[in-house]
């Protein structure tokens, strides 16, 4: 099966440092619409990260407000997380999903594979 989404960028920081997350949508895909990034903590549980409009409006979970921002650059088919202040209870798999097309395919969300985060104390 073709990836059509890749994630990168995850690591290992310590508490209080940052980390700048890639998403990137394959060249086969268009009309991409809403993006957003998601995160599996280690205790399973999937939350809603941010999300952006393709016109840039940005939301974000109670939780992650004032520290993280989220953005695209849509001629270039990306979009990114930037993760400032990080805490210990940051550390999940985070992974992206991309509303869009891909080639003569159907309109459906795209998952990358996930990309993972780990915040030290």
């Amino acid at each position: 099966q073709v990836q059509l989404v890749e994630e990168s960028g995850g690591g290992l920081v310590r508490a209080g440092g940052s980390l700048r997350l890639s998403c990137a949508a394959s060249q086969t895909m268009h009309s991409l619409n809403d993006m957003a990034w998601y995160r599996q903590t280690p205790e399973n549980h999937r939350e809603l990260v941010a999300t952006v409009t393709r016109n840039g409006n940005a939301n974000y979970g109670d939780s992650v407000k004032g520290r993280f921002t989220i953005s695209r650059d849509n001629a270039k088919n990306t979009m990114y997380l930037q993760m400032n202040n990080l805490k210990p209870e940051n550390k999940a798999v985070y992974y992206c999903k991309i509303d869009g097309n891909s080639g003569n395919g159907p309109r459906r969300d795209s998952w990358g594979q996930g990309t993972q985060v780990t915040v030290s104390s």
